[in-house]
């Protein structure tokens, strides 16, 4: 069974950016809405919008509240969420895949992939 939340949870998220380094979800909810058991790997998340979650995984529950544009590291896991607020969820997870070597003559600046 696939903990991939864009499996998962297909109507949440979706994948705005991907290549062998990083992938890049958009994750959008509204209040009441849960998610099912899904994972990520190491992880920075954006929020897009100020919101409350509950986040529950192996007995334990944790309540957080997220500003709009604070960065906020998450470490891999498995978890199942729930929008406990009165606002809706938006946020960029950016996920982080392993590390390429340094070449040299790589290019500068940003590339489209």
């Amino acid at each position: 069974m696939s903990t991939d939340p864009t499996v998962t949870d297909a109507e949440l998220y979706r994948v705005i950016f991907e290549n062998d380094r990083v992938r890049i979800l958009e994750y959008r909810d509204r209040p009441g809405q849960r998610t099912h058991w899904h994972g990520h790997p190491d992880t920075v998340m954006v929020p897009l919008a100020s919101f409350q979650r509950r986040v529950s995984a192996g007995g334990r529950e944790v309540e957080v509240e997220l500003a709009m544009g604070q960065p906020r590291w998450v470490s891999a896991q498995e978890h199942a969420g729930e929008n406990i607020g009165e606002t809706e969820s938006h946020a960029l997870f950016i996920e982080l895949k392993e590390p390429a070597a340094y070449r040299e003559g790589s290019a500068l600046g940003p590339s489209p992939t």
